[in-house]
C-alpha cells in the first residue's frame, strides 16, 4: 500500500534525496511555431542563451532560435527525461539522434562522459505548442561512473499504465508497483540493480512524480 509522505507545489526544481540529484519540471505554453521550429513571436527583450524568467509562460532556455539546451556535456550521472506533452529532439556525440515525446521517456546513462543536445521543436504552426516534461538526475555509484555511455528509449506504448481506483492511472517508469514491473532501464543504471529498490512513477491526473528508494 502506498502512502503520501509529503505534497509540494510543482515548481521548476524539486528537492530530492540521494541518489536523486534533482528533478527539473518544465511546463511551457509555447506559441505557434514558425518555419524554423521556433516561436512565431518576437524574442525582443529575452535574454537569449540564458532565458529562465519563470514569470513568463514560456522560456527559450539556452536556445536562440529553437527553445531548449544546445550541445552540453554530462558525466558520472544519468538523466531520465519524461515527456508528457510536446517533443524533444536529441542528438549526441555518439552519433545518435531522434525525436520523442507525447508520453515517451529517454533514459540516458552518461558514464565516462558524452555531449548531447536537447531541443524543443515547435512543430505546430496552426496552434499553440504545449511542452510538459520532467527530467530526473541520478548520481551513478562509483563503480559505474566510467562505464560506456548508453541511452535507452522507453516508448509510451510499452510503459505499463496501471489503473488505480476509478479516476487515477499510474505510469510505471522504473521499479515495481504491486505485481507490475517497469521496462528494464539502461544496463549500467542505478535502477538496473534490483537490490537498489529504485522506483519512478507518475500518477494522473495532474502528473505527480514519485521518486522512491524502497
Amino acid at each position: 500500500m502506498t502512502s503520501i509522505i509529503s505534497k509540494k507545489k510543482l515548481g521548476f526544481h524539486w528537492e530530492t534525496q540521494d541518489p536523486f540529484l534533482f528533478c527539473a519540471h518544465h511546463e511551457d505554453k509555447y506559441p505557434k511555431g514558425n518555419e524554423d521550429f521556433g516561436p512565431d513571436k518576437p524574442l525582443i527583450g529575452r535574454n537569449l542563451g540564458n532565458d529562465f524568467d519563470l514569470s513568463n509562460d514560456w522560456k527559450m532556455y539556452h536556445g536562440s532560435t529553437v527553445p531548449g539546451f544546445p550541445e552540453h556535456p554530462h558525466r558520472g550521472f544519468e538523466t531520465v527525461t519524461i515527456v508528457l506533452e510536446g517533443y524533444v529532439d536529441h542528438s549526441d556525440s555518439a552519433g545518435q539522434a531522434g525525436r520523442y515525446g507525447e508520453g515517451d521517456v529517454q533514459w540516458m546513462t552518461a558514464g565516462k562522459g558524452m555531449q548531447h543536445s536537447e531541443m524543443f521543436p515547435l512543430l505546430s504552426q496552426d496552434k499553440e505548442n504545449h511542452l510538459h516534461l520532467f527530467q530526473v538526475w541520478l548520481n551513478l555509484p562509483k563503480k559505474n561512473k566510467f562505464e560506456e555511455p548508453h541511452f535507452k528509449m522507453l516508448w509510451h506504448e510499452e510503459i505499463p499504465i496501471i489503473e488505480i481506483g476509478k479516476q487515477s492511472k499510474l505510469r510505471l517508469i522504473a521499479g515495481i508497483y504491486e505485481s507490475y514491473s517497469a521496462i528494464s532501464p539502461a544496463p549500467d543504471s542505478w535502477a538496473a540493480e534490483e537490490s537498489n529498490n529504485l522506483d519512478i512513477f507518475i500518477k494522473n491526473p495532474r502528473t505527480l512524480v514519485f521518486l522512491n528508494m524502497r
